[in-house]
């Protein structure tokens, strides 16, 4: 599949980071993304992690370190996979982890694939 195909099958979940990143404080187009960063209002909310990916849209509490962004980037690469399917079946894997005995995050297939690719971030060349 071609990159214009990947970016339309992801839009639509694009376009709710699209509608938060007038919320963060910087902005900026790395590595096929919109990575957005600095918002304190999620954790007055609750929100304890540091990040969340919409599709194309990356947006972080704080600076992302490399090995957050290469968590994070392997979720763009699921999106891209599964498109509009994504939360679904993102919701889909969390249950099928409790219902193994796991936990809904931790032993989330996608949340497992993207610490493996975060794991592996420091050793590519």
């Amino acid at each position: 599949m071609g990159r214009l195909a990947r970016l339309a099958w992801a839009s639509p979940t694009s376009l709710v980071g699209i509608l938060l990143l007038p919320f963060f404080r910087k902005r900026w187009v790395t590595r096929g993304i919109i990575l957005a960063e600095g918002a304190s209002w999620p954790r007055r909310l609750g929100w304890k992690y540091r990040a969340i990916t919409f599709g194309h849209i990356v947006l972080a509490l704080e600076e992302l370190d490399e090995k957050t962004l290469a968590h994070e980037l392997e979720h763009v690469r699921q999106y891209e996979k599964a498109g509009i399917l994504y939360v679904p079946l993102y919701l889909l894997a969390s249950l099928r982890a409790v219902l193994k005995g796991g936990h809904y995050y931790r032993d989330n297939s996608f949340e497992v694939a993207a610490r493996r690719a975060a794991g592996s971030a420091g050793r590519r060349a």
